[in-house]
């Protein structure tokens, strides 16, 4: 289950384990990604807490959490491939998976259609 935030982040949740990263459309906004500063692991964040931060040529952005947890992983790649974001921000260019304390803040959260269509009526 793939879902967004207005802020532009994304959580895809396998069972209790949610994967955070930025949209495509916020690494476009972006530009070229330069260095990335990721969470400790065992850290709880607050949905809405900032979760790691994103250098770009053009500027510096936080991360906020999508929903609230505990940081069980970090993207240790993207320390010395920070362009990862740039080519694959949905994917390969992930930031941290956290173990999701309350799944019900998942409703709140777009689907990638709602997300699209929120993209579009930005431009």
């Amino acid at each position: 289950m793939l879902k967004f935030t207005e802020d532009h982040e994304w959580v895809r949740v396998e069972g209790e384990i949610g994967t955070v990263g930025i949209s495509d459309y916020a690494q476009e906004q972006l530009g070229d990604v330069v260095f990335v500063e990721l969470p400790d692991i065992g850290k709880t964040i607050a949905k809405g807490d900032e979760a790691a931060v994103v250098e770009s040529v053009k500027a510096a952005s936080e991360v906020y959490a999508p929903v609230e947890g505990e940081v069980t992983q970090v993207n240790e790649a993207l320390n010395d491939n920070p362009g990862l974001i740039n080519s694959d921000a949905q994917g390969d260019g992930w930031f941290l998976k956290i173990k999701v304390t309350d799944a019900s803040q998942l409703e709140a959260l777009m689907d990638e259609a709602a997300y699209k269509a929120y993209v579009e009526g930005l431009g």
